[in-house]
């Protein structure tokens, strides 16, 4: 018995860490208020162990995804040991060697049970889950898979199966005389949509069995949306960014404020006649002091970004968050290029719509190219030949881009100059480190000019955006 309080203790805090590294922050306080109630609860009923872990660690909707994909993995619904647990799944007879059969007339009679259940009035989702475990273990096995490799695909078995070329099929049996086309082809696709999502779950929680819930934590869960990278982001994920962009800066600018008003209290000079002025109420005791004003120290901004290719999505939103704390700074530019440069600082007007901004954005940068390759070298000679006058002692240079210059000449002479006329200068890059000096890029060589700052998601460019604004 202990032994098995000591294994669901381990998986619980197993389960906090995966979630803290997806990008929930849950803290020790929510840690122990999950465990509390928990203990209040049936752990029969797994959809409510659940809820009661949703409701204590995660803060965000937007969180629910990754925290439910985390939770089938390390508190699966079916229990086993892969493809050796198929006839406690249900799953069809093994043949000889212990091969899995998959062929024409298993997959059609498969396909032929699938629509038949989903096309039912109400839809048996213990049912769905067994026949999505069937589905993977008969038609996403791998076998002959190498050292290392999962032995499971979700993606084999929905292109084995095609669910969605029963959409049509399914249609004709769900409209009725109270259901038309229409809404009989929504609920066709919300079904098929839902049985996917059981079938990726079993190919996760088969995989987490074969190589542990913290492999497929690390490799196959979708970070939360502040943590997931700007260059692996899909359109849907886009537009989450696109939501979080003004919340981020809005605190932000909050917290920047706090800051700099404790700072000041802390380092401006003594007032020292209006301190002893107030004394005088409080019996000569100077309780409060007070400071003379202290005049903040603003610096000029100037953004200069690469808008090719994959990066482009990267350098839009930290445009977007940048001049959403333009009040932080005295002044703002901002230039965008691939092997021209185009000047783009009247797109982000006081009170405009973030989606407005990003097409303006995006189609702008046609007219930083000439000939449609990425060319660092050409772009910093464009801008000090054009542009230099932007530059100042007092200006803070900030470049971004992922500094793939397609083997061109770097030109570092002119980032150097470039460079020499600021008080500082920064680069952020979207690749891992461990990118940076492979193929054509010149991080390492551009690196040695400028700091180069590594800058893959929304948390890291928060953390930078408050460390420029100091």
């Amino acid at each position: 018995m202990n032994a098995d309080r000591s294994g669901l203790l381990d998986r619980h805090l197993a389960f906090v860490e995966a979630l803290r590294g997806a990008g929930l922050s849950v803290s020790l306080a929510e840690d122990l208020d999950a465990v509390a109630a928990l203990s209040a609860l049936k752990w029969s009923d797994r959809a409510t162990v659940r809820d009661a872990f949703a409701a204590t660690m995660v803060k965000k909707q937007a969180q629910r995804t990754t925290f439910d994909a985390l939770f089938d993995v390390y508190f699966p619904a079916m229990v086993g040991d892969g493809a050796a647990a198929q006839a406690a799944d249900g799953l069809p007879a093994q043949g000889e060697g212990g091969a899995v059969k998959d062929n024409a007339a298993a997959l059609g009679d498969f396909r032929e049970r699938l629509a038949e259940m989903l096309q039912a009035g109400e839809i048996d989702e213990a049912e769905l889950r067994r026949m999505a475990a069937e589905m993977v273990g008969t038609f996403g096995a791998m076998p002959g898979r190498g050292p290392g490799l999962s032995s499971w695909s979700a993606y084999t078995a929905l292109q084995r199966v095609a669910p969605q070329e029963l959409v049509d099929k399914l249609v004709q049996g769900l409209m009725t005389d109270d259901v038309g086309e229409e809404e009989a082809r929504r609920r066709a696709h919300r079904r098929i949509g839902e049985f996917t999502g059981m079938v990726e779950d079993d190919a996760r929680r088969r995989i987490a069995e074969e190589k542990g819930p913290d492999h497929v934590a690390e490799v196959a869960i979708r970070p939360s949306i502040d943590k997931l990278a700007f260059m692996a982001a899909r359109r849907s994920d886009l537009d989450e960014m696109r939501k979080e962009i003004f919340p981020l800066a809005r605190r932000l600018a909050t917290r920047l404020a706090k800051e700099q008003h404790s700072r000041h209290a802390r380092t401006a000079p003594l007032d020292f006649r209006r301190t002893v002025r107030a004394s005088i109420a409080t019996g000569g005791v100077p309780i409060t002091t007070h400071h003379r004003p202290k005049r903040p120290h603003r610096s000029d901004l100037v953004v200069l970004c690469d808008v090719s290719g994959s990066v482009a999505n990267f350098a839009q939103f930290t445009l977007l968050f940048v001049f959403a704390l333009r009040e932080v700074f005295q002044s703002m530019r901002a230039f965008t290029f691939i092997d021209h440069v185009h000047e783009v600082t009247g797109h982000f007007r006081p009170g405009a719509d973030p989606v407005d901004v990003l097409a303006d954005l995006a189609a702008s940068a046609s007219h930083a190219a000439l000939w449609g390759r990425t060319n660092y070298g050409r772009a910093f000679t464009k801008f000090d030949e054009n542009f230099f006058d932007a530059l100042t002692p007092k200006t803070t240079l900030l470049i971004l881009g992922d500094a793939r210059s397609n083997y061109s000449d770097l030109h570092e002479d002119t980032l150097r100059r470039l460079t020499g006329a600021v008080k500082r200068s920064f680069w952020l890059n979207p690749e891992h480190e461990r990118n940076w000096g492979t193929g054509d890029s010149a991080a390492p060589t551009y690196g040695e000019i400028v700091p180069m700052i590594e800058c893959r998601n929304l948390v890291q460019l928060q953390e930078f955006v408050h460390d420029l604004a100091w």
